[in-house]
């Protein structure tokens, strides 16, 4: 049996622009892809914390350290920048491989500064 579970998230990110002409995707600033192992072009669940709005699209690598966290396209409808926003990265697994899998999680601030990151169940890494 192949499971979905949690691969890793970035918590309480703050969208800052959007782009309505862009063809679709969610750009990252890529200092917070590598924080949070997540990769280009991988699927995205994307929750707004301000009005429970949920899609999916895929990752554009951003500037590093810009801190953007852009919608592109449709997804430019669903969350308006100051709006609160959870972005989950989701992988399939076996049993045997879910049974120890700890899901990445990067906590960032109103600024999209990492303040700390951990695997679920671990201790937090403070990054600020």
């Amino acid at each position: 049996m192949k499971l979905h579970l949690l691969k890793s998230k970035i918590h309480n990110a703050i969208v800052t622009s959007g782009d309505l002409e862009y063809e679709g995707s969610i750009t990252i600033d890529s200092e917070l892809l590598e924080m949070a192992q997540m990769i280009p072009n991988e699927k995205v669940l994307v929750v707004n914390n301000n009005n429970g709005e949920r899609f999916e699209t895929y990752i554009i690598k951003g500037d590093y350290g810009s801190r953007v966290i852009q919608l592109n396209g449709a997804a430019a409808r669903c969350a308006l920048p100051g709006d609160e926003i959870i972005i989950m990265t989701f992988a399939v697994m076996d049993e045997e491989e879910a049974g120890s899998h700890k899901p990445m999680v990067l906590i960032v601030d109103r600024n999209n500064n990492p303040k700390r990151r951990h695997r679920v169940g671990e201790e937090d890494e403070l990054l600020s």
